[in-house]
């Protein structure tokens, strides 16, 4: 199956990170950069395009599917790992000039019934990035308490149904087995959520909420900025693309932390811990990108300078 994907923020997440053609940074002639979110490859394929014979283009990614496309890159200075996007910290630290991640599910992983991410078609009640790796989310439901799925749906869904729709989950496992489909997630999410906003569907937070708990991308995510931190060469370059508020906010306390001295409130004498990041601001999608691809419209990129220390 031939699905297909339009990466977002794409001209801006490269030019965040080599500048442009008219204006190329400095490490674009032979500079290593990482890709950690390969996915289809759109941001690996255009940063190739733009960078200097030397340069080299490290990607990752967990998607055993990712792996596959990026089997069509015919480029020496290309490499990839099948790994998730925190393996980043074994990268030699300092030894990088620009990490770019686009954080969240791509659009072949939604739009394929087999992978279980999306309530739009049915199929296996899946949704692991990397399926050959952990426990599916029918499996977690499988033995899931009401207060641990409550805990799952409230947080990472931000759900304020999340009680009512975890109690109906384990009625539903207790009369007549366990949930193995996404149509049947669905359709008891939409008869237990009797109010939603307008044209958004009742289990579109339930859905999210379960696909960041049993990939743990949150966590994922911020190990992965720590490592970014780590192997970035001062005046490195960190470029994220964020999709939904709790992502975006840990990439934006993330370089607000880092972006301003800190001091031992233990101990008003002793030096203050020196600035790590400089925040170069935030980007949005064009008008023009959101009517070309309606899965652009909350995405925002957000970038920053490595600093020395």
């Amino acid at each position: 199956m031939q699905l297909q994907h339009t990466t977002v923020l794409l001209d801006e997440a490269v030019a965040a990170l080599v500048g442009t053609p008219q204006e190329p940074l400095p490490s674009a002639q032979a500079g290593v950069f990482v890709d950690a979110t390969f996915g289809r490859g759109g941001h690996s394929r255009l940063l190739l395009q733009r960078l200097g014979p030397q340069a080299r283009v490290q990607a990752f990614d967990r998607d055993p599917q990712a792996i596959a496309a990026a089997a069509t890159i015919a480029d020496a200075r290309f490499a990839i790992r099948h790994a998730p996007f925190s393996d980043l910290s074994t990268l030699p630290a300092a030894s990088v000039d620009g990490v770019l991640m686009d954080i969240g599910v791509s659009s072949p992983q939604i739009d394929d019934p087999a992978r279980g991410f999306s309530f739009r078609a049915d199929g296996p009640l899946d949704m692991r990035m990397d399926p050959t790796q952990g426990e599916s989310v029918a499996q977690w439901l499988e033995t899931a308490t009401v207060q641990h799925i409550t805990e799952v749906i409230r947080e990472y869904g931000e759900e304020r149904f999340a009680f009512p729709i975890a109690k109906a989950i384990v009625a539903r496992r207790q009369e007549r087995g366990p949930i193995s489909t996404t149509a049947e997630l669905a359709g008891l999410v939409a008869d237990t959520v009797k109010t939603r906003e307008p044209g958004k569907d009742p289990a579109t937070r339930t859905f999210q909420a379960f696909r960041i708990f049993i990939n743990a991308e949150l966590e994922e995510l911020q190990q992965a900025l720590l490592a970014a931190l780590s192997v970035l060469k001062p005046g490195g370059r960190l470029a994220v693309i964020s999709f939904h508020s709790l992502e975006d906010r840990i990439v934006k306390q993330f370089i607000a932390k880092h972006s301003k001295e800190e001091f031992d409130r233990r101990n008003p004498m002793a030096p203050s811990k020196p600035m790590a990041l400089k925040a170069l601001g935030r980007i949005f999608p064009s008008e023009a990108e959101v009517a070309a691809n309606p899965r652009a419209r909350s995405a925002v990129l957000r970038v920053a300078e490595r600093l020395p220390t």
